[in-house]
């Protein structure tokens, strides 16, 4: 090429870059939306202001907002004391996901929808002044939380150019949400947690499903095991049902399960599972499905923690001994025993590891990461980003979500710029943040300590080393064998596909080899893989993944009382629940 011809084609690539010099590159330079809101029944509010824009009318964007490759448009601004009529600017450099920048939207048609996510202010007893969205009823769902404000979905057209302004007023309400009403087997419990009201300065409670065994009533002398299935908010309890299968009921296409009807499959097997609960030969224990939400997600991860308060104490010796006492419970640590999946796989192991005397064996099914060595696809100790592996001349971002064939279809950056759009400061409700909250010291600001930089990855290792000592269950376990081996020998039992979704087996594979080269005691349990088994797969080998993860109730209820004959303590009751 020669040189004159090169002039030519350098000022005419400046002439290109000049006006991406002057506006960042954006599309939409003088795109500009504005927000009101109209409803009255409150002078003020503090909270997460949320724009939401879909390309499509399926479902209102706000229900349409999630990981993944169909994730629908989010940008979030913060907002303190907004008042009635007065308008919220949603500024050009406001953080948005998949989008970064409202400045960047490309030109076409939208649906687009306002919501305010209220935050409420706590006066902790450790003196900090926080403002957090308190659970409603929901589980810590924004989308549907009671009270939350939103707008109804209009249709815009966003032009490449020229000055454009939009205006959208928020006037709708989420309503409140109607409690289950108790039946001849399941009931209700709430109760107020007189250790988490004193932490967060106010009045706070813990519930509890109960599925009461067959002949409850007939049986008066008769005292009850406890099997308690952690995991994330329930609505009721879950997988029981007393009816056949709706008649009319519309089926319903699983994308994950590629099955049809698939409705129908839950409902069929929520019957099944009535039917064997209330057959001759079924073990006779009182279950359990806890509602612990609190002001940063649908559950507590059921341990104490500097940003959450004790939830472990409330739950193991407040919420459980009232249960027990008011439903005929045997009230001992050796007739209790944990199990769950993913959030609740996490939280079956970790009261075990917790409180060793209280509960009497774990069944942990694709637990949330039990070594931080492998936290999703970052090792927190040695990697100094969680975005992305540095190679020579590039960088390489990590997965953080594939198919049982590999296929990737998020990346840790994806969740975490989600979840930074939908709240700062741990407020998104969502996965990281509240591993982020329950595991990180409390910051000066009062909130969680990040991990890492939410927005460009960078890992503060301090507070990864926080994490190991308080959190990170294998490095607990292999500090503390000495003490604890003894009291969780024969009680450590982990099931983890080796394709789960969220590559969480690569942590239960650095604990089943501290696990098998324990001494003094062996371990004496067992972990187990899923043969390109995805995420939630328990230890059925029989089963795809679609119907077992509908069956934890009877797999392990029945497994831990063929467990319980052969190591209950001499002279406990094993007699009375068996009829």
């Amino acid at each position: 090429m020669n040189f004159k011809k090169t002039l030519i084609l350098l000022a005419f690539s400046l002439l290109l870059f000049i006006p991406a010099l002057l506006f960042g590159g954006n599309k939409n330079p003088n795109l500009n939306f504005t927000i009101t809101f109209s409803a009255p029944q409150s002078p003020s509010f503090d909270g997460r202001l949320l724009l939401l824009l879909s390309t499509n009318n399926e479902k209102e964007p706000r229900f349409q907002i999630r990981a993944g490759t169909n994730c629908q448009q989010i940008f979030g601004i913060n907002v303190e004391n907004w008042k009635a009529g007065t308008p919220q600017i949603i500024p050009q450099n406001t953080f948005g996901y998949p989008v970064e920048k409202l400045a960047d939207l490309p030109p076409g048609e939208y649906y687009a929808q306002a919501l305010l996510h209220k935050y409420e202010t706590f006066h902790r007893a450790d003196g900090h002044v926080v403002k957090l969205p308190m659970d409603r009823g929901e589980g810590q769902h924004w989308n549907i939380a009671p009270g939350n404000l939103y707008s109804q979905v209009q249709k815009i057209t966003i032009t490449a150019n020229g000055v454009q302004n939009f205006t959208i007023n928020i006037d709708q309400e989420i309503p409140p949400i109607t409690p289950p009403e108790d039946t001849k087997y399941i009931k209700h419990i709430k109760i107020k947690s007189k250790l988490l009201s004193e932490f967060w300065g106010r009045d706070m409670y813990l519930g509890a499903h109960v599925l009461l065994p067959e002949g409850f009533d007939q049986h008066p002398e008769a005292r009850y095991p406890l099997a308690i299935m952690h995991g994330h908010f329930p609505s009721d309890f879950g997988g029981f049902r007393e009816t056949p299968p709706d008649a009319d009921l519309e089926e319903v296409y699983s994308d994950r399960f590629q099955l049809e009807g698939y409705n129908r499959i839950v409902q069929q097997e929520a019957y099944d599972f009535y039917k064997l609960w209330t057959g001759p030969d079924y073990p006779r224990v009182l279950a359990i499905e806890i509602q612990h939400a609190n002001p940063y997600y649908d559950d507590s991860y059921a341990v104490n923690s500097e940003n959450l308060g004790p939830y472990g104490d409330a739950i193991t010796y407040e919420l459980i001994p009232f249960i027990e006492k008011k439903f005929q419970g045997i009230g001992e640590g050796w007739a209790r025993f944990t199990y769950g999946g993913s959030t609740g796989g996490w939280e079956a192991l970790a009261v075990q590891v917790f409180y060793p005397d209280e509960y009497n064996s774990c069944y942990a099914a694709c637990p949330d990461p039990i070594d931080f060595r492998h936290y999703i696809t970052v090792n927190l100790y040695e990697d100094k980003n969680a975005y992305y592996q540095q190679a020579p001349f590039k960088k390489i971002l990590r997965p953080e979500h594939r198919d049982y064939l590999g296929h990737i279809s998020a990346y840790m950056i994806d969740y975490s710029h989600l979840e930074l759009a939908l709240g700062t400061k741990s407020r998104s409700g969502d996965q990281y943040d509240i591993w982020q909250a329950v595991y990180s010291p409390v910051g000066e600001d009062g909130y969680p300590k990040p991990i890492w930089d939410k927005y460009t990855g960078e890992i503060d290792r301090e507070v990864a080393m926080h994490w190991k000592e308080n959190y990170d269950l294998t490095a607990i376990m292999k500090k503390n064998w000495a003490s604890l081996g003894p009291k969780l020998q024969g009680k450590i039992n982990i099931y983890c596909g080796d394709m789960d979704n969220y590559y969480l087996n690569n942590a239960v594979y650095l604990a089943e080899e501290f696990l098998e080269s324990t001494t003094a005691p062996y371990y004496d349990g067992e972990v187990d893989y899923g043969d390109r088994a995805e995420h939630c797969w328990n230890g059925d080998h029989d089963n795809p993944n679609a119907i077992s993860r509908l069956r934890y109730h009877r797999m392990f209820i029945k497994k831990w009382t063929s467990y319980i004959d052969d190591n209950a303590p001499e002279g406990v009751d094993l007699k009375s629940w068996r009829y």
